[in-house]
């Protein structure tokens, strides 16, 4: 099972990747973990990557590309693994298409966590966050029975800055102007199944494992 997720930043990504590792016993590799341990074991790659970061520039797609190929490379990625914020643009998306062919491997298909950016701002904007312990409530979906405090520790519940509402509509047209176009990118080649990801977190799974059981039954 070799699979990318795409989708908008408050798709529920992070979440559905960690109920198909678990299920599925695949390798979830996502960008900002390997560069965060390759700069912190200093290997080549990670060293590059630190002095584009010191110096506030993005990190070159080649460099994030040959992180990927060393992860690649790792044994919990020989059942399978499930990209996660990567490919972010076609260019990246080409590049990963050739360090693919050079290992003799293929995507199995690119899953499109579909949700209207309407969502997205309520579901992000509603997020607050413990202070003291880092729990995550929703005023609307998960509310804190004590109010303005963390029902684990009582400490206090906030709103990050990245959850409020204008960083929110600037993060979605990032994702509308640069990853959005992997959308057609994908289709075209076959790989594109999309999943209705306005619903419940239970029945995104539904719809994911019923893709994934369509593809081992190929």
């Amino acid at each position: 099972m070799r699979v990318i997720l795409l989708g908008p930043p408050g798709a529920g990504k992070g979440t559905q990747a960690a109920e198909i590792k678990t299920k599925y016993k695949v390798a979830h590799i996502s960008t900002g973990d390997i560069l965060r341990q390759n700069v912190k074991e200093k290997t080549k790659l990670g060293c590059q990557a630190q002095e584009f970061m010191n110096g506030g520039k993005l990190v070159p797609d080649e460099i994030i590309v040959g992180m990927m190929g060393e992860r690649l490379k790792e044994k919990d990625c020989e059942k399978g693994f499930l990209l996660d914020g990567f490919p972010r643009t076609v260019p990246q998306a080409e590049a990963l298409d050739q360090l693919l062919a050079t290992m003799n491997l293929s995507l199995d298909a690119v899953i499109l966590l579909d949700v209207d950016d309407e969502v997205v701002v309520k579901r992000l904007c509603g997020r607050r966050m413990c202070r003291q312990c880092g729990e995550i409530y929703h005023v609307t979906f998960k509310p804190s029975s004590q109010g303005m405090r963390c029902e684990k520790c009582g400490g206090e519940l906030f709103q990050r800055d990245d959850d409020k509402e204008t960083v929110i509509r600037s993060r979605l047209k990032v994702y509308h102007d640069q990853t959005a176009p992997l959308i057609s990118y994908y289709d075209e080649k076959g790989l594109l199944r999309k999943v209705n990801a306005g619903t419940s977190s239970s029945s995104v799974m539904a719809e994911i494992e019923a893709l994934v059981q369509e593809k081992v039954a190929e």
